[in-house]
């Protein structure tokens, strides 16, 4: 039997009796819906082997192909399973503990992560930083055999759930930009640590302010050494941007899938314009695929492309839905319209990524900056 008829035989079976429910919650801007049941459903997919394909099997992975991991995304999306909660953990620092942790780190972080047990979240973006991460502010010390981290991140994903944070800080003293900077491994569940709500145009709160006021963590939880966090930190971007996005397509196809249906009922589908736009959308979406699965995509192209084609989606589900778009309570297609304003803004700015994409892809001049005062 393949993985694909595995993974589809199971689904079917384990999405029944109490996780009947958890079918299609979950996913942007719907984070608050069912959190404890998808949580539950995590430790679920954990201990039947479906959570971390691609991690070596001695930490509970399955060493999957890419083509193994992407026929479990599509069965996954196929069977209208709930959207996880811990794919932070699985597709970004997982990942990045596997490629810089100590093996007590590895055997420390990695199998909470694979059985669902851990969540977590990132921390880069601050107010005064935004998509510049060599300019964040957030400090660290070490004393008496603990790191004490002091600062604001801003647009924190989950941070109201999760029992981990890995934040990029500065722990040398004077150090500027992308230099003295350090990547902590800082848990969330204690006293320094606030997190505020963020409420966004949906009416919901998936992002967060996180406040660090003398929080602490073992001065054993850096990843990699004092100093190369910007080395570390670009490799998780790498993560979050590259083949991670496949799974992010299966949910892609899901709303474009949605936005046809709705086309053809509301009488959309018959002008010329609009079926040009679900055309070219779907096309779109193949190549977006096709990008991923090659070795040697750029990251950041493939963050800026998959962020303004969500946006022209949700724009194009805005007029296919008419006059049904302005009123009575937010449905599928209009949280997406909604949600999708922050998606060129969010994982590093479009205006970000074409200055990175200028500079270290093509090898253009440097855009002319100024030290802050």
């Amino acid at each position: 039997m393949t993985l694909r008829h595995e993974a589809r035989a199971w689904l079917e079976s384990a999405l029944t009796g109490e996780f009947a429910h958890a079918r299609g919650l979950g996913g942007p801007g719907r984070e608050h819906e069912g959190h404890d049941i998808r949580h539950a459903w995590e430790r679920h997919l954990g201990r039947a082997g479906w959570t971390c394909l691609g991690w070596p099997k001695e930490y509970g992975g399955r060493a999957a192909s890419l083509e193994d991991q992407i026929a479990f995304h599509e069965e996954y999306a196929r069977a209208d399973a709930p959207a996880r909660v811990g794919h932070i953990g699985e597709g970004l620092i997982g990942p990045t503990i596997l490629d810089f942790g100590t093996q007590e780190q590895k055997d420390r972080f990695l199998p909470p992560i694979q059985r669902g047990d851990e969540l977590w979240c990132q921390g880069y973006s601050e107010p005064e930083a935004g998509s510049d991460l060599a300019g964040v502010q957030t400090r660290a010390v070490l004393d008496d055999g603990e790191w004490v981290v002091t600062g604001q991140k801003v647009w924190t994903s989950l941070a109201h759930v999760a029992d981990w944070c890995f934040v990029l800080c500065r722990t040398e003293a004077g150090s500027k930009r992308h230099h003295g900077l350090s990547y902590l491994l800082v848990p969330m569940r204690q006293a320094g640590v606030e997190v505020r709500p963020i409420k966004q145009l949906t009416g919901t709160a998936e992002f967060n302010e996180v406040f660090f006021d003398g929080a602490r963590t073992a001065a054993q939880n850096i990843l990699g050494a004092r100093g190369e966090g910007w080395r570390v930190a670009m490799a998780t971007l790498g993560y979050e941007r590259g083949v991670s996005t496949l799974g992010q397509q299966v949910g892609f196809q899901r709303e474009l899938s949605k936005v046809i249906a709705t086309a053809k009922r509301t009488g959309a589908f018959g002008d010329p314009l609009v079926r040009d736009r679900l055309a070219r959308s779907w096309l779109e979406l193949r190549i977006m695929r096709l990008n991923a699965l090659r070795p040697d995509t750029e990251p950041t192209i493939a963050k800026l492309y998959w962020s303004r084609w969500h946006q022209r989606l949700g724009e194009l589900a805005q007029d296919v839905l008419g006059k049904e778009g302005l009123v009575g309570e937010l449905d599928d297609l209009q949280r997406l319209y909604l949600f999708s304003r922050a998606d060129t803004i969010y994982a590093g700015s479009s205006e970000i990524q074409l200055n990175i994409i200028a500079e270290r892809a093509l090898g253009l001049p440097r855009e002319p900056r100024t030290e802050p005062r």
